[in-house]
């Protein structure tokens, strides 16, 4: 394990935030603009945790909570920080975020391909449930 902080965002961080998703994250989403991370962190402050060493951005996660349910997405690590501890130490930190809130259960939104996010979030103690499936719809303005 490295020596890590983790903090919640701040508006300002989402330039930098998206930067880091675009080199460490996989995939990308219909929110990955300043607008959309702003947003988020002025909604909700606690939701967007970070990982820096150094300060350094090297993890992230997304801890959202709307007095249901407890989500999880966009965990990420930089390639160079990755298996020393950075993904637990979010985990843990968005977990003890759910149960200040008194969350019942963490839901994770991972990406069917992404084999090493599977073994991550198994090690990390979740499991996957064959029975649900994610339905979308982007919207737009008109």
């Amino acid at each position: 394990m490295i020596d890590i902080r983790i903090r919640t965002a701040v508006p300002d961080d989402a330039e930098n935030v998206l930067a880091f998703w675009r080199e460490a994250a996989e995939g990308t989403s219909i929110t990955d603009d300043v607008d959309g991370v702003t947003r988020l962190v002025r909604r909700d402050p606690q939701a967007l945790l970070l990982a820096e060493s150094d300060g350094r951005l090297v993890g992230s996660v997304i801890a959202g909570y709307d007095g249901w349910r407890c989500s999880l997405y966009r965990l990420a690590v930089l390639p160079s920080y990755r298996r020393r501890g950075v993904a637990t130490a979010l985990l843990e930190a968005a977990e003890r975020r759910f149960l200040a809130v008194e969350g019942r259960r963490g839901d994770a939104m991972v990406l069917e391909s992404n084999e090493r996010a599977h073994r991550a979030w198994s090690a990390a103690g979740y499991r996957r449930e064959d029975h649900w499936r994610r339905w979308v719809k982007p919207l737009t303005r008109t």
